[in-house]
């Protein structure tokens, strides 16, 4: 008898389960229309799929970028660095932080009032492996965009609030 009603009770909570998930899904209202959103959407899979690519790296596209940067620029100062990454000065410090104690970065004084900033030699290695796992998401990204439709997004992006930029 303990078994029957046992059993009731699991095909019971297995109806419940299965007419939660026919519900129907929540409507969006405005939100498919709009440019922010649609962006953010974007946004969020490209990142989601940088994360997968990198894998085991633990290095977000804003680090990579920072490394890029410095990478590009040796002996930059941390304010050349927030200027051309679009970060305020204690958000540059953080991040540097961080990358340094990975040895990732130096500082090295520059002047009297600020200090320049390099890859070391692990940081390097690390930004040579990223630059090709990041080519492979880059075209995963892109790849049902034709060439032209490439150059065409990235130019309407950069027409987007330039001013904010």
């Amino acid at each position: 008898m303990g078994t029957k009603l046992l059993e009731v009770k699991q095909s019971v909570r297995r109806r419940k389960a299965a007419a939660g998930s026919a519900r129907k899904a929540a409507s969006m209202g405005m939100l498919p229309a709009l440019i922010g959103y649609q962006l953010r959407l974007a946004q969020r899979a490209i990142f989601a799929d940088f994360v997968e690519t990198v894998d085991g790296a633990d290095i977000s596209p804003g680090l990579f970028g920072i490394l890029v940067i410095i990478d590009a620029n040796a002996g930059l100062t941390q304010q050349a660095l927030a200027d051309a990454a679009h970060l305020d000065r204690s958000t540059v410090v953080t991040v540097l932080d961080k990358l340094e104690d990975r040895a990732l970065v130096e500082r090295h004084a520059a002047d009297r009032r600020s200090n320049g900033l390099f890859l070391t030699a692990d940081g390097s290695r690390l930004l040579r492996l990223l630059k090709r796992k990041v080519a492979v998401h880059e075209r995963r990204v892109v790849q049902n965009l034709s060439l032209r439709e490439r150059k065409q997004l990235v130019a309407l992006l950069q027409r987007i609030l330039p001013e904010k930029r």
